[in-house]
């Protein structure tokens, strides 16, 4: 069996996507998911002029040699351009491996270690009255796990709280949004918040908070201190990790626990802060970090680290990426919880899968590969239009992380 294309789809049911269809000489064809919001067109290029000529004629079974190949064959490595478009290349090549034996790709992995994967949603609200309504709302749906964010009294906007709860899509416009930051107001708000959802919904409901980076180490140490009474399951990306030491003082300070990795790109992002138990969950996802083979071995790293999968999982990331998510997800031993934000009719009509939702659970397709796929011709009356995640600023004006 041969490679004799591979075809890179660009559609917007709602949100742009990029789509890698590899197809062999025998007929058979896999998919995988090349989506870096608001850098679409920039993976698609990588993938259509630089990636794509040199899959012509590899056979599709040598997935490791393939991954090799494009990653250590490239001088300019790793980065979430390059990781992107060899995620893409990787997931197809699973799919193809799946449909080919006849199974789907988590028998491939070593077959199931749960029955379900458990996902959190996104409750958010403008004040703490709507949030308690949107957790209910979850609740009510089966989840076992629910994200708070709440907007910021005295802040006109605040990045993660939306008017659509069930189909929330940051990327808001075609240049960057802008929105102002406090940190006094927000820390001064936020634990009076999970007050109120502990006190309504009782101590077993697992809640989650995601910071978005903006807080210093000692920041992100005071509010993770004074969320402790709330015991959340996780702290999601505290602060930027570019500069990893500031995980240190954080954990020196309080005992919540603390999520981080959406934005990596490879292990060597996260080795560090795996190794000195710096964080109890690793967020790197299939489509950012090099595809199901890469992904799987940050997994292994951090399972001889007590760390855990608390996968990214948010609009951006096609029904391709929660397709091959899941494979990984109900195999691996130290699954934590799995991102689950829906999407809409018009993405699912653009990419039909077999997983679905069940009282808190996604259960992967039992169909062989990944069970997803797209529909060329739905895609094609999807054009793309460009969509920018908002930029913050403090209220004196400067430039803040989002």
């Amino acid at each position: 069996m041969k490679i004799v294309d591979a075809r890179v789809i660009v559609t917007c049911p709602g949100r742009n996507f990029v789509t890698l269809k590899i197809v062999t000489d025998e007929g058979v064809t896999g998919v995988g998911d090349a989506t870096l919001n608001g850098r679409e067109l920039a993976v698609a290029s990588y993938l259509r002029d630089h990636v794509a000529p040199l899959l012509i004629g590899r056979d599709p079974a040598r997935i490791e040699d393939t991954w090799q190949y494009l990653y250590q064959g490239a001088y300019w490595r790793r980065g979430p351009v390059t990781m992107s478009a060899i995620a893409a290349v990787d997931t197809a090549l699973w799919d193809i491996k799946g449909k080919v034996a006849g199974l789907p790709v988590y028998q491939l992995l070593g077959g199931r270690s749960r029955e379900g994967v458990t996902v959190y949603g996104h409750a958010n609200g403008e004040t703490v009255e709507e949030v308690l309504v949107e957790v209910a709302r979850y609740v009510d749906l089966g989840y076992r796990a629910v994200r708070v964010q709440c907007g910021v009294p005295g802040l006109p906007k605040t990045y993660g709280v939306s008017a659509d709860k069930l189909f929330y899509e940051p990327a808001d416009a075609a240049l960057p949004s802008e929105a102002t930051w406090s940190t006094q107001r927000y820390l001064a708000h936020v634990p009076t918040v999970f007050a109120r959802v502990r006190d309504e919904f009782g101590p077993t409901l697992r809640l989650l908070h995601d910071v978005h980076h903006r807080l210093t180490p000692i920041e992100a140490a005071r509010l993770g201190r004074s969320l402790e009474p709330y015991a959340l399951t996780w702290m999601e990306d505290p602060v930027p990790a570019d500069l990893q030491e500031g995980f240190r003082l954080i954990r020196q300070h309080t005992t919540t626990p603390v999520a981080v990795g959406e934005v990596f790109n490879s292990i060597f992002d996260a080795a560090q802060l795996i190794r000195e138990q710096l964080i109890d969950y690793i967020r790197t996802t299939v489509v950012h970090a090099g595809g199901i083979t890469h992904l799987r071995r940050i997994f292994d790293l951090a399972a001889l680290h007590h760390v855990r999968s608390g996968s990214h999982g948010a609009t951006d990331l096609s029904p391709v990426c929660m397709a091959a998510a899941l494979q990984l997800d109900i195999s691996i031993p130290n699954f934590g919880l799995q991102e689950y934000m829906r999407h809409t009719a018009q993405t699912d009509e653009v990419f039909p899968h077999g997983y679905h939702y069940a009282d808190g659970y996604l259960h992967p397709a039992e169909a062989p590969g990944l069970g997803v796929d797209i529909d060329e011709e739905a895609a094609a009356r999807y054009p793309y239009a460009p969509a920018y995640l908002p930029v913050n600023r403090l209220e004196d004006g400067t430039v803040h992380p989002w």
